[in-house]
Order: structure tokens, then sequence, then C-alpha cells
């Protein structure tokens, strides 16, 4: 069921610190791609309060507009995210976080899940889904 041929993608929670204090391919990202709809967003309740968790962590006060470009990321995401419950767990990465992307993936038949921490996700594939770095995807589709 993919809208005008439109990829599904997850974004680890990395993807979106990063975009929020630097510029680079997260930032270009979010904000070419995802938040231009060229891609759908698919988020967990899961997935969604780990966002916002790490982002209201407070070692990111020292940037500037930090908190205020945060919330509004988060509320535009809530916004144009395709929302999933999955109902399955799984265990497959040592970061507990880790795996509710996973579950996700499942969940949302997602085409890719892009990600800061390819170290951590051993797996270039999950279920179907591509593991992939922020570079790599955006030379695919940026």
């Amino acid at each position: 069921m993919k809208a005008g041929g439109m990829h599904r993608v997850i974004l680890d929670t990395n993807i979106i610190v990063s975009a929020l204090i630097s510029d680079g391919y997260p930032s270009l990202i979010i904000e070419e791609i995802i938040f231009a709809e060229k891609a759908i967003l698919c988020i967990s309740e899961k997935v969604f309060s780990e966002y916002t968790s790490v982002l209201s962590r407070d070692k990111f006060l020292k940037y500037p507009e930090f908190k205020i470009n945060a919330d509004i990321v988060l509320s535009t995401i809530n916004l144009l995210a395709e929302k999933y419950e999955p109902g399955i767990s799984v265990n497959v990465i040592t970061d507990e976080a880790d795996n509710r992307l996973l579950e996700l993936a499942i969940a949302a038949k997602a085409d890719y899940l892009i990600t800061g921490n390819i170290r951590h996700f051993k797996l270039s594939e999950f279920e179907g889904t591509k593991i992939i770095s922020p570079k790599n995807y955006f030379d695919l589709f940026g």
C-alpha cells in the first residue's frame, strides 16, 4: 500500500538529534524528504516517546534554539507520520531502544531504517527493511 510509490522510512533517534545540532545529511533528510512528504515516516508510541525523552535531555540545552526546534520537529513528526503499534517484540540488538525500531520496521513494513549508528546494527537488512546511513539514503533519494 505505497501511496504514489512513496517508500516508508524509520528514523533512528540519533538522526533527529544530529539534524537539530548541525547541518548535514540528517537535517537534509528531515527537511527535504520527510517534511516535504517525499517519503512516509513511520513511528510507534514507543519510538516517539524515545524521541521525546532523548530530545529533552539537559545536555542539549547548550545548543541555542534546541528546545524550540525540537518541539517543532516532534510536533511535525507527530502530524505527518504514520503510526503503528507493533504486536511483536524482538531482541536482536543489545541497545533496547534499537529493538523498538526493528519492531516498528516489521509492523510498518518499512523500506528503510536510517541510522547514524550503523555499528549498533550489525545487519544491513532486517525482515526486508534496509538499514542505511543518512549519507547513503540521501545519495539515493535526496
